[in-house]
């Protein structure tokens, strides 16, 4: 995804095409309810993981859009502030 990302913002520059990329993180929805209980990790334990209101993801894509065509946010992260992991998501 990432390199897709890097040759559109590349090749459609000249036709005024932005491209970026927005990662996001545990937003809370229904689908990450079960977080709440504790979902498996990589070191073998089962824990909570920590959500963020959905509402930022959307924030964030606004921003990116709003972006006039001289600007762009290439890559954005939007995550849970006390994931376990930095940018993982």
């Amino acid at each position: 995804m990432t390199g897709l990302t890097k040759s559109t913002a590349l090749d459609g520059r000249k036709y005024d095409i932005a491209c970026g990329q927005i990662d996001i993180g545990n937003a809370e929805t229904p689908m990450t309810a079960r977080m709440k209980a504790g979902v498996a990790q990589p070191n073998g334990t089962t824990e909570i993981e920590p959500t963020m209101d959905a509402s930022n993801v959307g924030g964030a894509v606004r921003y990116m859009a709003d972006l006039p065509l001289d600007a762009n946010a290439l890559f954005m992260t939007v995550m849970a502030t006390k994931m376990p992991y930095v940018g993982r998501g």
